[in-house]
């Protein structure tokens, strides 16, 4: 019976894959993506990947697909001539081609491991009880790869300039998104005013549980940028101005103590983003407390948009 679920799952999940590639509606094609992502995350599951289930649910289903759907929503205006596009038949026959051969060479590459595969698991694994982290996940992210968590980090602040770029230069500096209007005694004030303080302690939890237990920055960031975000959208509260100072200090300082603690690990260790021995937990607590708050207001700032309006 477990078998055929899971075939089952990976069949939907192909047929997903599928169609979010060949819809030619692009609200199709992004709600397809969002069900793939839902879907992915049970497959982690599954797998007992719970950290990683998480991280899909909350970014890549989540966070992305809203991403998407607000993009769909700006392309409805030109998607009536794209869609009276056909391409011939040589174009569409080369694109077939070449998506087999990727194919191909993919399942080559795949059938061409050695077996066993080469991992350096069994290192990570005997040297993980040195991080004094319970979780294996935070541990691997935060001591055996800190250079690429740090990396992710920066990454999401490029993407929030890049999108902040867009802006027209008469609102640059001002609020990001629209102001939003809704009925204060209606439904969605009311669950702005209900969900957030649960949403908030939730998000506090998953992130302190996960130096031991599924959970970590990535996921309560996600959480509590929700929350700030169902209350934007409410009307309860504006979106700040960019031009705040308090507001980009945020955004920077987890990534800077972040940066700061590697310098301390190569005057005190040897090395950049080394710990000192004995002080791995405690700094690694550090580095995820002072990311959280970065990571949700890049978040929410990122679903928020361009800045659109100066102050009222």
């Amino acid at each position: 019976m477990i078998g055929m679920v899971d075939t089952g799952l990976a069949l939907l999940i192909l047929g997903l894959a599928v169609w979010a590639i060949a819809a030619r509606d692009t609200f199709a094609a992004v709600v397809g993506f969002v069900a793939y992502g839902l879907l992915l995350t049970l497959i982690w599951v599954r797998l007992h990947a719970v950290d990683v289930a998480l991280t899909e649910g909350a970014i890549g289903g989540g966070l992305t697909g809203a991403l998407l759907i607000g993009a769909a929503a700006r392309l409805r205006a030109t998607e009536a001539a794209a869609l009276s596009e056909r391409p011939g038949v040589a174009l569409r026959t080369l694109a077939a081609v070449l998506s087999a051969g990727v194919t191909a060479a993919l399942a080559v590459c795949v059938l061409a491991l050695p077996v066993p595969a080469p991992t350096l698991a069994h290192e990570a694994a005997a040297h993980v009880a040195a991080t004094g982290v319970g979780n294996p996940i935070p541990a691997v992210l935060l001591a055996f790869r800190a250079m690429d968590t740090l990396l992710e980090a920066i990454v999401l602040l490029f993407a929030l300039v890049g999108v902040w770029s867009l802006a027209p230069d008469r609102a640059w500096g001002g609020r990001p998104g629209p102001r939003h209007h809704a009925d204060p005694n209606g439904m969605l004030a009311y669950i702005a005013r209900v969900l957030p303080p649960i949403g908030i302690i939730v998000g506090a939890y998953i992130f302190w549980v996960g130096a031991d237990y599924p959970g970590g920055k990535f996921q309560g960031a996600t959480i509590l940028a929700a929350m700030w975000l169902l209350v934007m959208m409410s009307g309860l509260s504006d979106a700040p101005p960019i031009r705040k100072t308090w507001l980009r200090v945020g955004l920077v300082a987890g990534p800077l103590v972040f940066i700061a603690i590697g310098f301390v690990g190569a005057a005190a260790a040897g090395a950049f983003l080394a710990y000192p021995e004995g002080y791995a937990k405690p700094l690694i607590i550090v580095i995820e407390f002072a990311l959280m708050p970065s990571l949700a207001l890049t978040l929410g700032l990122l679903l928020a948009g361009a800045p659109q309006r100066l102050e009222e």
